[in-house]
């Protein structure tokens, strides 16, 4: 079973530097340009399931790549509760405790108002054990933090999630066969 994820096109505020989260922003016109550059390299493939985070930077590739899809919950990216719409620098001047403990335990920590990254794993994880034995190959429309917990649980472990970085437009291919996961290709379409 193959899991084809694509990162959104680039909205603005990803442009600002900030923590967007849950934020409902749209794409940019170079997120579009984005989109379609998926699109063209998707090519004919088909896909016997396509789902999609319901923030509207994904829904609106989504309407790019596919006429339709399901939206999925678990598929948002992390909620960065305090810090959402800030940049690092202003998380710093305005919650240095918060983001202390963050910091030193980026896995477990909850940020006030939002989730912890372990949260988002175990969302993504069960999205996929509910998904895999279902279909042959999909589409997964969603958000880079999304994508990197994917990734991780593929190589069974939730430890290499900063070792991987997915730009926005990006194509990352995994298969799922007898309990066993692979990393089949990521595209950066630059």
């Amino acid at each position: 079973m193959d899991i084809v994820f694509v990162r959104h096109g680039k909205t603005s505020l990803n442009d600002q530097g900030c923590f967007i989260g849950n934020i409902d922003c749209d794409i940019s016109e170079e997120g579009l340009k984005q989109a379609e550059k998926v699109k063209d390299f998707l090519g004919k493939i088909s896909f016997d399931g396509v789902y999609v985070s319901p923030l509207k930077r994904a829904v609106q590739t989504a309407d790019v790549l596919s006429k339709k899809y399901i939206l999925d919950d678990r598929l948002r990216e992390m909620n960065f509760g305090l810090f959402e719409g800030l940049s690092y620098k202003e998380i710093e001047q305005m919650y240095p405790d918060y983001l202390r403990a963050w910091n030193a335990d980026y896995q477990k920590y909850r940020i006030p108002g939002g989730e912890s990254l372990e949260d988002v794993f175990d969302r993504v994880e069960d999205f996929i054990n509910d998904i895999i034995s279902r279909h042959e190959r999909v589409l997964v429309v969603t958000h880079g933090g999304v994508i990197r917990c994917a990734l991780s649980l593929t190589l069974s472990s939730r430890e290499f999630f900063y070792k991987f970085k997915v730009n926005h437009g990006s194509v990352c291919i995994v298969e799922f066969d007898g309990g066993y996961g692979f990393i089949k290709g990521i595209y950066n379409l630059l």
